[in-house]
């Protein structure tokens, strides 16, 4: 029998940011990961520590940023490819008003390292904002496609990942230990995104689903060097190619890409931009959301060494290494979770 520190359940980006806290601290860990999941896989990647429709800051934005920034070096590093591509968002404004709006959010001490007070004239024919835009700072996007296929490739060379689905009914508790199949564990932990609706042992958390899908887009002659945030998002990758998004869609639980979005997210983009575009693909997946936007972090009320590390909703990719660092010394030394994610919050 293999003898491992931990279980994890899915490779997503809260997989990913738990695996790395473990690499860390030399344990040792098996991944089990089925591909059922694609929430990380359509993500857009952003990363930015503004709230921009109502021009708020983010929880835990700047403690968030700091460690994602030196997690993602890491990886890069680790895997030999880039991940970060450090881009301003710039945010269209609709009118005056909305200028004032952020005029007035520029002051506030949470923000005013992430709001530049000025507002930036529109220099792009192609671009319809005839009120220009405000730039947010420290922000950028993370490649989640390539992290996704590398860091796999990479547990299957250190023999710690495993393609099958997991069998949540034959887990077995032995004293302090866990088994499952051939392998006994310390710990577990669910990081199973939408999966979570069919894992026994947590499936009574609020967990909501919001459906997104994404478009990429070939436009060779709009030219910008920036994240473009209006009704819709207008992300530049490689070679004239842009991602754009994303739709909600809370009724539709399903993995496969529709037509519906992919009008509406047409129909925006040709209010924002004027120049010949080209759709040349679309994806969708299932985001793990929680009503009070927050994740849920903690472990069963019955069984301590199983955990669960979900609902990173659309900001995974700044909130899942801040996370990730929480549980595990949850787990290890017993620090106390922060509340505000703490599972506890939900629980009798």
């Amino acid at each position: 029998m293999k003898e491992v520190d931990y279980i994890i359940v899915g490779c997503g980006l809260a997989g990913i940011s738990f695996c790395e806290e473990l690499r860390a601290h030399d344990k040792s860990f098996v991944v089990f990961d089925d591909h059922s999941q694609q929430s990380s896989i359509v993500a857009a990647g952003l990363y930015n520590p503004v709230i921009l429709k109502r021009f708020t800051g983010v929880w835990k934005a700047k403690e968030q940023l700091d460690m994602a920034s030196a997690f993602y070096e890491h990886l890069e590093k680790l895997l030999g490819v880039t991940l970060d591509y450090k881009l301003p968002v710039y945010r269209r404004f609709a009118s005056v008003e909305e200028q004032n709006e952020w005029f007035n959010a520029s002051d506030k001490p949470m923000l005013e390292n992430f709001l530049s007070p000025k507002v930036i004239k529109n220099d792009n024919a192609f671009i319809d904002a005839p009120f220009g835009f405000g730039k947010v700072l420290e922000t950028g996007r993370i490649d989640t496609s390539a992290l996704l296929k590398h860091y796999k490739l990479f547990l299957k060379t250190i023999n710690s990942y495993s393609t099958e689905t997991f069998d949540h009914a034959t887990l077995i508790f032995d004293d302090d230990s866990l088994i499952y199949e051939n392998i006994k564990a310390k710990y577990i932990v669910f990081a199973e995104g939408f999966g979570m609706v069919k894992n026994p042992f947590f499936k009574n958390l609020p967990l909501n689903v919001a459906k997104g899908e994404v478009l990429t887009i070939k436009a060779p002659d709009l030219k910008i060097d920036f994240i473009l945030k209006s009704s819709v998002f207008l992300v530049p990758e490689l070679d004239d190619h842009y991602s754009l998004g994303a739709t909600y869609n809370w009724e539709d639980k399903t993995n496969k890409v529709t037509k519906e979005a992919k009008i509406e997210l047409e129909e925006k983009l040709k209010e924002l931009i004027s120049c010949p575009y080209e759709v040349v693909d679309q994806v969708a997946g299932i985001r793990p959301t929680v009503k009070d936007r927050r994740p849920l972090v903690g472990t069963h009320p019955d069984h301590k060494n199983m955990a669960i590390l979900n609902g990173l909703g659309t900001r995974g990719v700044m909130i899942g290494p801040y996370v990730a660092k929480q549980l595990f010394q949850h787990l290890e030394n017993g620090s106390p979770l922060e509340s505000e994610i703490d599972i506890k919050r939900f629980q009798p």
